[in-house]
């Protein structure tokens, strides 16, 4: 089930509010169990034969952290560290199964000219989260950081329909207590308001935006596979759409999820912020999948030692974490290509700073306005080369369009320009600019889509800010701020504009599309 969908819109979500605050007035109890059993056939309604292994893992994950929980009241330091690699291990040999086992064979039998296969593995959706969200239980619990464990509670913990398939990534000390208190099960009207808010502008940016972008992304991409050598704008044009197609989605979806939790008195922590406002890369990986990068600085960066022993081996890690988190993405090589590309941007990132520290510089000072500009430029212009091989469907297609987007093919623009664009086309062909026959895969509309997206993702507040006066999210950083403009205070003018923005995402319904997370 989508969150874009007449079914869930009119059917499921109205359904599971209506019994949640009703079951609420006889028991929280009764409230929480209906809220787990509804996340359960959400889940089950892509396919119900993976409810079984959700369940599984769930029950199996929750013994295991009572076992670690035991252990360590009896100050049995090997046995709980002995519980926590077991239950890891299991955890981890699941997703290795599900997500990489064919991955693994296939990249053996290329290099061995093998023909071994494991049959069709289906890939269970947002197994990645539930289970990255059971290993931080885990963890949480073996250094004494969980203190409830209400089954009923854990149950909703990793089930919980708003984040299951695609995120956040959750921690326990940070839900339990809202599941604990008695003001998540009364209604407030404050709380649907703000999360129906927050839910239409994030259906908003993936119906009219992201889907807007799509269109333009598939042509290009598929173009190398079909012998079809790219120009410099064809590559550059869907290279962009492609990284604003993707930024609106998860945008998108990571606003839905917190309006959605929001109405069930819930907040969600921040998983999205601005990230292509971003000047470097270590400050885009605190700006995109917020929650992911704490998961892997958390539980993998700093257990490799992180920055403590020396510059080199700080260095290493960061490579190895941001390999690590490619491959998460997805089973392939270009997702492991991808996370390389960012880890060598961390490194020279770190690298830079530290330079600058050594010359008697603040890398933490803000940057004159100008040079801010041209930092976030380059940032994103190196996040989307990036995002071309995280999109490419093998490492071929990956290539063929960065070496478009270097210029190696030429920087033919097409001919139709030029009697737009009038004298100053005239001009340009006098300063040696060529226009000629290209292969209209980015033309006027996707240049119109690609200007209008920029000037929203730059300079338009984002929806923490828009919404900053009532709290949207957890994990908000400092110096977030609030917006100067479009500062949302209840009234007839907001709740119009709302409507609005609500009733064109949802006429436009019929051209559903999943999230694009949902593959990972």
């Amino acid at each position: 089930m989508l969150f874009n969908s007449y079914g869930f819109i009119f059917l499921y979500l109205p359904a599971v509010l209506l019994g949640f605050f009703w079951l609420a007035r006889i028991s929280h109890a009764f409230a929480a169990g209906w809220l787990a059993l509804a996340s359960l056939f959400f889940y089950g309604y892509w396919n119900p034969a993976y409810i079984g292994l959700l369940l599984g893992s769930v029950m199996c994950n929750y013994a295991f952290g009572l076992w670690i929980a035991k252990a360590g009241v009896r100050h049995d330091a090997r046995r709980k560290k002995q519980l926590l690699m077991v239950a890891i291990g299991a955890n981890l040999a699941l997703l290795a199964y599900y997500k990489y086992a064919n991955f693994f064979v296939g990249s053996v039998n290329g290099l061995a000219g093998t023909q071994w296969s494991l049959g069709e593995i289906i890939l269970p959706l947002g197994i990645s989260f539930f289970t990255f969200t059971q290993i931080a239980f885990l963890v949480d619990t073996y250094q004494g950081k969980v203190k409830e464990y209400n089954f009923i509670h854990y149950l909703l913990f990793v089930t919980y329909f708003p984040h299951l398939i695609a995120g956040p990534v959750l921690h326990h000390r940070e839900m339990m207590p809202q599941f604990a208190l008695a003001s998540t099960y009364r209604f407030n009207y404050e709380n649907m308001s703000v999360g129906l808010t927050i839910f239409f502008i994030g259906l908003f940016k993936k119906v009219i935006l992201a889907d807007g972008l799509a269109v333009y992304v598939g042509p290009v991409f598929a173009a190398p596979g079909a012998g079809v050598q790219l120009t410099f704008i064809d590559a550059w044009g869907g290279a962009l759409c492609y990284a604003l197609q993707l930024y609106f989605d998860f945008s998108g979806y990571s606003d839905m999820a917190i309006g959605l939790s929001r109405m069930f008195g819930v907040t969600l922590p921040l998983n999205f912020h601005s990230p292509y406002k971003s000047a470097n890369a270590i400050e885009f990986w605190r700006r995109w999948h917020m929650t992911l990068s704490r998961f892997l600085r958390d539980y993998l960066y700093i257990p490799l030692g992180g920055n403590r022993y020396g510059t080199p081996r700080r260095y290493l890690n960061l490579m190895i974490t941001m390999l690590l988190g490619g491959l998460w993405h997805g089973a392939g090589w270009t997702f492991v290509l991808w996370g390389g590309l960012h880890g060598l941007y961390l490194v020279v990132n770190n690298g830079w700073h530290s330079l600058r520290k050594r010359l008697g510089q603040n890398p933490d000072m803000p940057l004159p306005k100008p040079v801010h500009a041209l930092a976030v430029l380059l940032t994103f212009l190196a996040v989307t080369a990036a995002w071309v091989v995280f999109r490419a469907d093998n490492l071929a297609t990956a290539t063929a369009l960065l070496k478009a987007m270097a210029g190696l093919n030429g920087f033919v623009l097409p001919d139709a320009w030029l009697a737009k664009w009038g004298g100053a086309g005239q001009w340009l062909v006098q300063q040696g600019v060529s226009f000629g026959a290209t292969n209209d895969l980015i033309m006027g509309g996707a240049v119109n889509w690609i200007w209008i997206s920029l000037l929203i993702v730059w300079f338009a507040p984002n929806t923490q800010q828009i919404m900053a006066a009532y709290k949207p999210a957890l994990g908000v950083p400092e110096g977030g701020g609030k917006a100067k403009c479009l500062l949302w205070q209840p009234s007839a003018f907001a709740a119009l504009l709302v409507c609005v923005l609500g009733f064109v995402a949802i006429i436009n319904l019929n051209k559903q599309s999943v999230f694009l997370y949902f593959q990972f």
